[in-house]
């Protein structure tokens, strides 16, 4: 019997603390199992069915919210969770601020308020892209691999741009490229120049992309962190004009972020107020508003494990950046970071390190492409976390099995709410596949980055299941994918088993899952087993369709199990049509066979597309097997077998 850990917290959260109550438990739940040696039981509900192995205990249910419990894992370090304190005369503070008393009046009621300035220098530990900042430099915007003059960049609030661009310009992501491509001496004229033209281009505050929270959050950070860059001018009313914006931003924010119903989009906007509150004058009551809302949205954006809600690793990646960040605006400010929040960035790593691939990048999942591993080495360096990779998964939901130099992903869980969905992919039960640095199968990815290199009208289909190394009936979707990263119906409720299996050979890793996306149309759901060797010579899969029609329907459907290969991976078809021979770059052999003699179902050789991290589109080819199969259950036998 699997052991797995506790979901819930039993310790006692202060009066005070109502607002950070659920952020609280979640990092005081997960530390407390991270600590060296930490282990607790929790019950495993059962599932009416039966594993495909006579003998075996039966698959664990899958929570609504899709926890999966698992055997527990051991982190390096992790220490325990203090609520922040909080008096009575700042508990009072932050409620005058909340219901609209300016900060001025409460920290120095009988003096003028001061003129807005920064009251210290941050230094982050967070790298940008050197190459954008150095086209920054030379005139041009940088933007997934499309080049745009600065000059020609419509920076005004209601003009439209693709989601990927709007962050860039309105969030002022490319501060931190710029800072990346020299000193400030040598940056500071151009930054200054793109930010006036923004300044101009958004006099006031408006319903446009600029005067989303999120984005609203992000370029007060960047102006936060950044500020020598922007603030260099010899021009003082150009200097001013920048601090009363930064200001107005921030009392713009105290307005709206409570209004935002996007988690991440929240967290950026309460982070931004809490630096705010930290680096400009007559800050205190500001700060601890922030600080209190952080707490709060923290927790409902992140779920017990540490992963993100959306699933997305990009969004974790977002979420770790904006927490290093406002670390370095209480350092810069002399002020501690509240545990809780220290905590919860120890938590949001662990998921990341689980998607990382034999080369150090990580899969593409949920919107994202294959973010290389200089940029997540990166960002993991900033944080100062050191850890393990996740592995008693709930809500991320991806399941890691490794063996020899052989990485497998699986994305074992429900697809995000929506709600929560930022870029939601149909990829339910797809996996990828390394060996060493090379990529053996993988999922197309990418959608998050469409509007650059990737056009905008293959969006969607990014995020389709014939995206991903998946089964797909009938050509349909296992979850519906709709507009702007939403996701409509189709899977709810996803069945996971894992284990460690002793064979001849030796340890062996067998993870068994199931959907119910294509029951409600087609009476089918879906079964997936993944055994990998522990020498990692062999990955043996077996898809299952099991009718849950109350009468048995006749007829064929179509299917097909696609798998993405990786860039460099050359095939060839046997001549049979019953598998191929797979060459990595390093001139390793891998034969692909599918068992069974189904005269309909064979193996083809598809054209396919790759997304990298930097959103630059990829040729690839895909295996597909295919034919027609019938309504009242099938199974499907592979074998992905190292030959040399």
């Amino acid at each position: 019997m699997t052991e797995a850990l506790v979901s819930k917290s039993d310790a006692k959260t202060p009066k005070d603390a109502k607002g950070t109550a659920k952020a609280n438990a979640k990092a005081k739940s997960r530390a407390a199992e991270l600590v060296e040696g930490a282990s607790v039981d929790e019950k495993r509900e059962e599932s009416a069915i039966p594993l495909a192995e006579g003998g075996e205990e039966p698959i664990t249910t899958v929570s609504e919210d899709g926890a999966v419990p698992l055997p527990s894992s051991r982190a390096l370090t992790l220490s325990d969770f203090v609520p922040p304190s909080a008096g009575p005369g700042e508990r009072l503070i932050r409620m005058a601020y909340r219901i609209g008393i300016p900060g001025s009046t409460l920290v120095s009621p009988f003096r003028k308020p001061l003129r807005p300035r920064l009251t210290a220098t941050v230094e982050s530990p967070l790298q940008g892209d050197r190459a954008a900042g150095m086209a920054l430099r030379a005139g041009h915007f940088l933007i997934h691999g499309t080049k745009t003059p600065i000059a020609e960049m419509d920076m005004k609030s209601k003009s439209r741009l693709a989601p990927s661009f709007e962050r860039a310009v309105h969030g002022f992501d490319w501060l931190r490229d710029l800072a990346a491509a020299g000193t400030r001496e040598q940056c500071a004229s151009t930054a200054e120049r793109i930010s006036a033209s923004w300044l101009k281009a958004n006099a006031k505050p408006n319903k446009g992309a600029a005067w989303k929270v999120e984005l609203a959050g992000h370029r007060l950070l960047a102006c936060l962190v950044h500020a020598p860059l922007i603030l260099s001018s010899d021009d003082k009313a150009s200097r001013n004009e920048m601090l009363e914006a930064m200001e107005g931003c921030a009392r713009w924010l105290d307005r709206h972020v409570t209004r935002e119903t996007d988690r991440l989009g929240a967290i950026s906007g309460w982070t931004a107020i809490t630096a705010a509150g930290l680096l400009m004058p007559e800050g205190k009551p500001r700060r601890l508003f922030g600080e209190a809302g952080l707490l709060k949205a923290l927790g409902d954006l992140v779920a017990e494990d540490g992963g993100v809600l959306s699933r997305s690793p990009a969004a974790q990646m977002d979420a770790i950046a904006l927490l290093v960040d406002l670390r370095s605006c209480y350092e810069a400010a002399d002020e501690e970071m509240p545990e809780s929040l220290t905590i919860m960035l120890g938590l949001l790593v662990p998921p990341l390190l689980a998607l990382r691939h034999g080369d150090g990048g990580l899969g593409s999942w949920h919107g994202a492409g294959a973010i290389d591993a200089d940029r997540v080495a990166a960002l993991i360096d900033a944080s100062g976390i050191r850890t393990r990779p996740l592995k008693d998964i709930r809500e991320w939901g991806f399941q890691r099995m490794t063996g020899g130099k052989v990485t497998v992903q699986f994305d074992a869980a429900p697809p995000p709410r929506a709600r929560f969905s930022r870029w939601g992919c149909a990829s339910t039960l797809a996996f990828e596949m390394s060996e060493g640095p090379h990529r053996l199968i993988v999922n197309c990815g990418g959608a998050m980055t469409a509007g650059g290199l990737v056009p905008m009208r293959i969006e969607q289909g990014l995020r389709a299941s014939a995206a991903h190394s998946a089964l797909i009936l009938d050509n349909v979707n296992s979850t519906a994918v709709l507009i702007k990263g939403k996701l409509g119906k189709g899977v709810e409720k996803v069945e996971v088993d894992s284990r460690t299996l002793m064979q001849k050979g030796g340890e062996a890793t067998r993870v068994e899952a199931s959907h119910d996306g294509y029951v409600a149309r087609f009476g089918l759901l879906h079964r997936r087993i993944l055994m990998l060797r522990g020498d990692g010579s062999e990955l043996r899969g077996e898809d299952f369709l099991i009718s849950e029609a109350k009468r048995a329907k006749r007829g064929k459907i179509g299917f097909a199990i696609r798998f993405h290969l990786g860039r460099e991976v050359e095939a060839q078809i046997s001549e049979d049509r019953r598998g191929a021979s797979l060459v990595l770059p390093n001139g390793n052999l891998w034969q692909f066979r599918m068992a069974g003699g189904e005269s309909d179902v064979s193996v083809s050789l598809e054209e396919s597309i790759w997304v990298d991290g930097a959103g630059k589109p990829y040729p690839i080819e895909q295996l597909v097997i295919q034919g027609m199969t019938s309504r009242g259950g099938e199974q499907f036998s592979w074998l992905l077998k190292k030959m040399g």
